[in-house]
C-alpha cells in the first residue's frame, strides 16, 4: 500500500516534469495544486484558531475557576466550544494531511537517482539548486558556495515553520501565553533545520513553498474575518436603541355616592 502511494507521488511529479523538463518546477507545481486542494481545510482551520483567540480569555476563566474539578472545567470547555462553534481538532488536519506526502516524498527523492527510468536525468531546479537529491548535509561537503542553495532551503523551510505561529500570536493580549507560544515555535524551528540537515533538497523546497502559500492563505482569511467583525461591530453600533414603554392603563375612579 506504501509502495503504491510512493509510485503515485512519483508518477505525479514525473508527469509535470515533461512539460517543464525541470524536476524542481514539476515539485512546485504540485505543492500548488495540493494546496489549492486542502484549501477548504486551511480556511477552517484559519477559523478555528481566529475564533481561539477570541475565547481566550473565558478559556482561562474556566480554567482558573474550576482548576480543582477537572471534570467540570472540561464539561465548561466543551460547552464553551460548542457555543463559539469552535473546534480544537480541525486545526490540525492539514498537519496530518501533509505529512504522509512529506514522508513518502522524502522517501522518493531520496530513492530518485536509484530508479532505472531517471537515472541519468539533471535533477537540478532551473540550476539555483544544483542537485534537488541531494541534502544539504551532502552538499557541505563541496564548499559553501555549493552549499549557499541548500541553506537558503533549510532557512525557508525552519522559517516558515515559524512565521505562522509568531503571525498567529501578534494580536494576543495574553503575554504568558505569547512566549509560550514564541518558545515553542522556537524550539520547533531548531527542529526543523536538525531534520532539514538530513533532507534531500526536493523535500525541503516542497515543504517550503507549501508553508509560504500556507501563510498567505491564513493572512487572506484572517482579514476577511477581522473584517467581518468591523461591519458586525458597526452594524451593531448603527442600530437604533429601542426603548419599550408599557403604559398602564388608569384605573376609573368609582364616582362618590351623596
Amino acid at each position: 500500500m506504501w509502495e503504491a502511494f510512493k509510485n503515485l507521488i512519483f508518477q505525479i511529479i514525473e508527469f509535470f516534469y515533461t512539460p517543464f523538463g525541470d524536476w524542481g518546477m514539476a515539485i512546485v507545481v504540485v505543492t500548488i495544486i495540493f494546496r489549492i486542494i486542502i484549501a477548504p481545510l486551511m480556511h477552517s482551520q484559519t477559523k478555528s484558531n481566529y475564533k481561539m483567540q477570541k475565547v481566550q480569555p473565558l478559556m482561562a476563566e474556566i480554567q482558573q475557576k474550576y482548576a480543582d474539578d477537572p471534570m467540570r472545567q472540561q464539561e465548561e470547555l466543551q460547552k464553551l466550544y460548542a457555543d463559539a462553534k469552535f473546534n480544537p481538532l480541525i486545526g490540525c488536519l492539514p498537519i496530518f494531511l501533509q505529512m504522509p506526502i512529506f514522508i513518502a516524498l522524502f522517501q522518493v527523492l531520496r530513492d530518485l537517482g536509484n530508479r532505472p527510468e531517471v537515472a541519468s536525468t539533471n535533477y537540478s531546479f532551473y540550476n539555483l539548486v544544483p542537485n534537488l537529491v541531494y541534502t544539504p548535509a551532502d552538499a557541505f561537503g563541496y564548499g559553501f558556495v555549493a552549499f549557499l542553495p541548500y541553506l537558503i532551503l533549510m532557512i525557508v523551510f525552519a522559517g516558515a515553520t515559524f512565521l505562522p505561529m509568531i503571525l498567529q500570536v501578534k494580536d494576543n493580549k495574553n503575554t504568558q501565553q505569547r512566549n509560550q507560544t514564541l518558545i515553542m515555535s522556537g524550539v520547533m524551528s531548531l527542529f526543523m533545520l536538525w531534520l532539514s540537515w538530513s533532507s534531500p533538497a526536493g523535500v525541503l523546497l516542497f515543504w517550503g513553498v507549501s508553508s509560504i502559500i500556507a501563510v498567505g492563505q491564513q493572512q487572506f482569511t484572517q482579514a476577511r474575518l477581522k473584517r467581518a467583525d468591523r461591519e458586525k461591530e458597526v452594524q451593531e453600533e448603527a442600530k437604533p436603541v429601542v426603548v419599550s414603554v408599557e403604559r398602564r392603563q388608569q384605573k376609573k375612579r368609582q364616582s362618590k355616592k351623596h
